[in-house]
């Protein structure tokens, strides 16, 4: 039985993390404090004015948890991932959680494709945005195939060439076909040279082309082609156009407002953030945010608790961000940003000049969205917010069985990132899967380490994994949890140079493009991956959610766990590809089926998905 009183007197005076559980042991409130000790007991203290917020709040507390940093700054980051995994009820959240468009050019590959993305990547790749506009985006994209003909398929090259047909792409004449050897790796790479110079903002030389191009066929009397060359300048003069936009400096800067109005609702308001990009001096956009807050916060609040959920999900942060109010924790959230950017950021309140006139710019943007939109918000705050993502814990859990399965029980383990929230669950679930065995197990007890932080890098990987092995040599398994990128790749690169790749197994999460192989030679002893069936279910949701088929369900947050596919063989792995790759794991039949299944029966199939699933259901 959980004792408040006698719980606060077991805090410690270090800085850290706390979180707060209501009645169904549900996630509620999520903060940071210099010291828990002191902030933590501020809640239960009847003398302190706590707000309308805290009042509610502390009513529905049944118990508290905190996880201690080393520092404020690492108690910022991990408050800001565990609030954007939990989305407390009493935290400041926004409505919607946008991600901002990319143009992803794959340089690392033989022949690079020019991609849409929604998210950055350590993968090498370049990215160029973020943008505002997802249209827009597709529209360069569509221009830029035009221009210097790159591929868009997923066939990896030149593995594939030959196999297939030239796709439409290349008889739209917006692809050269490399993947019918048409044009050399050299002469398509040059192609991408000019690419990059023009997404770089760079147009003169593709316009100068263009026009030598259109003179030429107008002069051999081939007008449509000249008629072409034509549309493809006016469509780069207007991109070009776009980006004249000037007269704030150079640099790249964030001017954010927030607006509020009060709601028929005594408990809540309704508030909008705006936030103006500028980008190299130009202003490129602008985007507003729905929030819900407590009645009585103030506007420096909000911006607050608006900048570490914004920023914690946008990758690209700009060197000065400027705010309307002067928040509280500035300096703290200046550090957390410039270590995010590798670089020094300033948080400023502009007081005068053309700066100050910008923000007063953004503020009234943001009240006027706000007034526009008063009655849509209205209508859809009896709407449902749902979600299905990955069971992180479940997850750890099954690596770790994967494991003990084949005899391992020393096993060592490698983090990516302190206070990440998918490291979080996912390490949750490997001491979850020890203890659990342990249990069950009293005479054959396993151990597993404590992590050895990797960061993202493959130097990273395999730095941690020498450090472990050095420290006890009789490790007999690894898990690098930083998924299939270059962590992992590092760390099974250490464990071969040590010489004890039939010593030590190693699984991890997110499938290798060379894991069949892998798992054949044993330098993998499984993996977790393949979970991209997950859209499919949130589509689902939202389909039937639209449609009226699902009742009693406005308001409410509908939490779809989905689960990750397991290999621990080669075999296993074939039948992956059979089920996943060549083929849909669902037939047409099947997918009608599912579009008219009850949330309780969808959450049944995603939670069903399995290869051995995919295998009985094909085989009937």
């Amino acid at each position: 039985m959980f004792q408040i009183e006698e719980e606060l007197k077991k805090l410690p005076g270090k800085p850290g993390v706390y979180i707060m559980h209501g009645e169904k042991d549900e996630i509620i409130y999520v903060g940071k404090a210099v010291s828990l000790k002191n902030r933590v007991r501020q809640y239960f203290q009847s003398s302190r004015n706590k707000g309308a917020k805290i009042e509610q709040m502390v009513t529905h507390i049944t118990r508290f948890e905190y996880i201690i940093t080393d520092s404020e700054l690492e108690a910022l980051v991990l408050e800001c991932n565990l609030i954007k995994e939990h989305r407390p009820k009493y935290n400041t959240m926004l409505k919607d959680d946008k991600s901002y468009p990319f143009i992803k050019v794959t340089v690392n590959e033989e022949y690079p494709r020019v991609l849409f993305a929604r998210r950055m990547k350590k993968d090498k790749a370049k990215y160029f945005g973020p943008y505002t506009s997802a249209g827009a985006v597709k529209d360069v994209i569509e221009l830029v195939r035009k221009l210097y003909k790159v591929r868009s398929c997923n066939r990896v090259l030149p593995r594939d060439c030959g196999k297939d047909r030239p796709c439409l792409y290349y008889h739209m004449k917006q692809c050269s076909a490399p993947c019918q050897g048409y044009v050399s790796s050299e002469e398509y790479k040059k192609n991408i040279a000019e690419l990059l110079k023009f997404l770089n903002g760079d147009f003169k030389d593709t316009i100068d082309m263009l026009t030598d191009k259109m003179m030429a066929a107008s002069e051999e009397m081939r007008f449509e082609d000249a008629m072409e060359y034509r549309d493809l300048i006016r469509s780069i003069q207007k991109i070009g156009e776009r980006q004249k936009i000037t007269g704030y400096g150079e640099e790249d800067k964030d001017i954010i407002a927030v607006a509020m109005d009060e709601s028929l609702d005594l408990r809540e308001q309704d508030a909008v953030v705006q936030v103006f990009f500028v980008r190299g001096g130009k202003l490129i956009g602008r985007e507003h945010f729905y929030l819900r807050v407590a009645r009585g916060d103030t506007k420096a609040q909000v911006l607050s608790s608006f900048m570490k959920q914004f920023y914690a999900g946008t990758p690209f942060i700009p060197r000065e961000i400027m705010l309307q109010k002067e928040i509280e924790d500035a300096k703290i959230i200046e550090e957390w940003l410039t270590d995010r950017r590798k670089q020094r950021v300033y948080i400023r309140v502009p007081k005068k000049g053309t700066k100050e006139k910008l923000v007063e710019l953004a503020e009234e943007n943001a009240k006027m969205v706000l007034d526009k939109d008063r009655e849509r918000i209205k209508r859809e705050e009896g709407r449902t917010i749902g979600a299905v993502h990955e069971d992180e814990p479940a997850n750890g859990a099954e690596l770790v069985k994967i494991l003990l399965d084949k005899g391992d029980r020393n096993i060592g383990l490698i983090g990516w990132e302190q206070g990440d929230a998918t490291w979080l669950g996912r390490w949750k679930g490997y001491k979850a899967g020890v203890e659990k065995w342990n249990k069950e197990n009293p005479d054959d007890k396993a151990k597993i380490s404590e992590p050895q932080y990797a960061g993202t890098t493959s130097e990273g990987g395999s730095k941690a994994a020498e450090a472990l092995m050095a420290a006890d040599p009789d490790l007999d398994a690894l898990i690098p949890a930083g998924g299939g990128g270059d962590p992992l790749q590092g760390a099974i690169a250490a464990v071969e140079r040590a010489g004890k790749t039939q010593d030590i197994d190693i699984v991890s999460t997110d499938f290798l493009p060379d894991l069949g192989e892998r798992l054949q030679n044993g330098s993998m002893a499984g993996e977790s991956g393949g979970h991209f069936c997950d859209p499919l279910i949130a589509f689902m949701m939202v389909y039937n959610a639209v449609k009226g088929n699902y009742k009693d369900f406005a308001g409410k947050f509908e939490d779809v766990p989905f689960p990750y596919l397991y290999v621990s063989s080669a075999d296993d792995y074939a039948a992956y590809e059979k089920y996943f790759v060549d083929q849909l794991p669902y037939t047409d039949d099947e997918l009608v089926a599912m579009s008219k299944e009850s949330l309780k029966e969808l959450k049944a199939t995603a939670a069903s998905v399995s290869i051995a699933d995919a295998e009985s259901r094909a085989g009937k």
